[in-house]
This record gives structure tokens, sequence and C-alpha cells, in this order.
């Protein structure tokens, strides 16, 4: 059986499913310039979208919601994250602080430590006596946005964590639009309420 010859483009499919591709990937955010159109093509026959966003630089597949009477949807690519409480939490403090970021310094990276990222969480929990045990606790939401993309560790400083250095991946303003912003924070306003009362 004949060898069917590779794409040219195969390189920029295999990392697209692994996740985005950012612009800093110069070599790959080049060749996904150059090859978008078949990159796109190839990924539309089977109902995916190649979704760029040059200006927050960067590129990524999505998989629309199937049709409600749709005869034949397709199974998912993608399987939806459930993300707790704190990490919603997290990711709504993240993209706000990316809007006042952005209003001065457009463009630029925005990177925080573990320790500016706490000091703005902890805000929500001020009934908290025992400081040491909530820091530890936000220890996880942290690790948990590492673990899907948003936040990515630049500097580690293993005998301080929190000196820890992440990079607030621009990604989150696709994955947390304005609407879904508003959506997400009336939901955790609502939370607050029902456990306060």
């Amino acid at each position: 059986m004949e060898s069917t010859p590779r794409a040219l483009y195969a390189h920029i499919i295999i990392k697209l499913l692994q996740g985005p591709i950012y612009s800093d990937e110069k070599n790959l955010w080049r060749d996904l310039m150059a090859w978008q159109s078949p990159v796109w093509e190839h990924f539309a026959k089977f109902g995916i979208e190649l979704s760029i966003h040059e200006t927050d630089g960067f590129a990524r597949i999505i998989q629309p919601e199937a049709e409600e009477n749709e005869e034949n949807p397709l199974p998912r690519l993608m399987r939806k994250q459930t993300m707790t409480y704190e990490a919603t939490l997290l990711c709504v403090i993240l993209r706000e602080i990316l809007e006042e970021f952005d209003v001065v310094m457009e463009g630029s990276k925005l990177f925080l430590t573990q320790k500016e990222i706490k000091e703005r969480i902890e805000l929500f929990y001020k009934d908290q006596t025992n400081k040491s045990k909530l820091w530890k606790d936000l220890s996880k939401p942290i690790n948990n946005l590492v673990n899907i993309g948003i936040l990515k560790l630049s500097r580690e400083d293993i005998t301080n964590r929190d000196n820890n250095q992440y990079e607030v991946k621009r990604i989150i303003k696709a994955l947390v639009t304005n609407d879904k912003l508003e959506e997400i924070k009336t939901k955790l306003q609502n939370h607050v309420n029902t456990v306060q009362q």
C-alpha cells in the first residue's frame, strides 16, 4: 500500500489539537499564518472552527455546540471542564486585572506573582481568620488554571512559592468574554448571598 504524503502543515494541526498556539511560539505562529487557509479547511471538514486572535496573539480550535434538531450530531472532541467556585472566581479576577492592565499597557504580557494573585482573591474571604490555611487553599485554583492553560508559570521559587510568577495568558479573553464575565459575576454574587443568609 502506497503511503500518503504528509501535509506540510501537519505540525500545526497536531499542535492545535494539543492546545492553543501563541504568537511567541514564533516558528509555529509564522507557519500558521502562512498555512491558515488549508488548516482552516482541514478542521472545517470535521465541523471544527479555527479561531485566530491576532491582536491577542493566540489561535485555537473550537467545536460549536450541536443544533438541538441536528440529526447526526458529532461526538465532542474537546471535553467541557467544570471548575470549582474558587477557580471560577479566580478566572473573573484575572480577567478584570487583564482589562485594567490593557488600559495602561495594551499588547504587553501580564505577569503576576502568586502573592499578588492571592492578595486579590483573599478580598472575597474576609471572614477567614486562619490566613495561612486560606493561602494554602488558594494554591489549588491557581494550579487548576495552570493545568487548563489560563496561567503559565514563568518563574519558580522553590524556597517561597508566593514568589512564583505567572503569565496570564490572553486566551482568558476568549474563554471569559464580556457577556460571560457578567453572567459569572452574577452567579458568584448569588452564591455569596446564599452563603451569607
